[in-house]
């Protein structure tokens, strides 16, 4: 049975490489992001190499009717979202009360809100179904608090926690829900944040590697998914047993910048 996939934040970095492997295995695809021309470009390339149908929806998802928008799209296009992945996500970096709170609004908005909007919209239809994934794009940074990117860390713990917590709800729908959980990965989001120069990112994974690992989690039903065995047995195993300042300290020295 040919599924459809719907991915957000699919015209760069691990959205676009999940739109590729997607496509690879058969799945037809709505991408989500903001640039139409990007996304058209995308549709080209997948529907005559791989023979699948893709459908573009240009959407802003920093905007607080953009799940409603999506939704409705696809609803009046009689289209049956079986695989919702929220890839879409901003970061920043720099002290709280030195940020501007419009860009600490607007990324609350996109990494939590609008991933919550979407899944509870295509949830009822999984649930109706008796089938269904969802696939949260979120970060190790979900397993501490985040000193000089406070908001974007308490962010992605939103995303692994309410992941967690719905994947036992409808466990008994046929229905899974798995957290990407990656470390730093090589895309636009380093200088889209204000990232550069920041240590953490010099060994940054590909978003290839990094996709294709939470494409492998989610068929599997996997609830959290590393893309990097020893960060996975540093958060599992070594920061939960260590001084809350202590992690605090750690955390923070991951994200300074070279020559501060």
């Amino acid at each position: 049975m040919t599924s459809t996939a719907l991915i957000t934040g699919a015209s760069n970095g691990i959205g676009l490489e999940l739109a590729h492997i997607h496509a690879q295995h058969g799945d037809n695809l709505v991408l989500v992001a903001r640039s139409e021309d990007k996304l058209n470009d995308l549709k080209q390339q997948l529907e005559s190499k791989h023979n699948v149908k893709v459908t573009v929806i240009a959407a802003d998802l920093s905007k607080s009717d953009s799940a409603e928008y999506v939704f409705t799209r696809t609803e009046a296009l009689g289209l049956h979202i079986d695989i919702l992945v929220n890839n879409a996500g901003i970061g920043g970096h720099g002290k709280f009360h030195e940020r501007d709170l419009s860009s600490e609004q607007t990324m609350m908005q996109l990494n939590i809100v609008t991933l919550t909007n979407l899944s509870h919209y295509y949830l009822q239809g999984m649930v109706e179904r008796n089938r269904g994934k969802i696939l949260n794009i979120s970060s190790t940074a979900s397993f501490m608090p985040g000193p000089l990117q406070a908001v974007y860390y308490a962010t992605k713990a939103f995303v692994t926690s309410f992941s967690q917590a719905i994947a036992e709800e409808v466990k008994d729908k046929n229905i899974t829900v798995t957290a990407l959980c990656p470390g730093t990965v090589a895309t636009g989001f380093v200088e889209a944040g204000d990232l550069q120069g920041v240590d953490a990112w010099k060994n940054a994974k590909s978003a290839h590697s990094v996709a294709l690992c939470g494409y492998k989690a989610m068929q599997k039903g996997q609830l959290i998914a590393f893309n990097e065995a020893p960060l996975k047995f540093m958060l599992n195993w070594v920061i939960p047993l260590l001084p809350r300042k202590t992690v605090l300290k750690i955390s923070r020295q991951f994200m300074e910048k070279s020559g501060n």
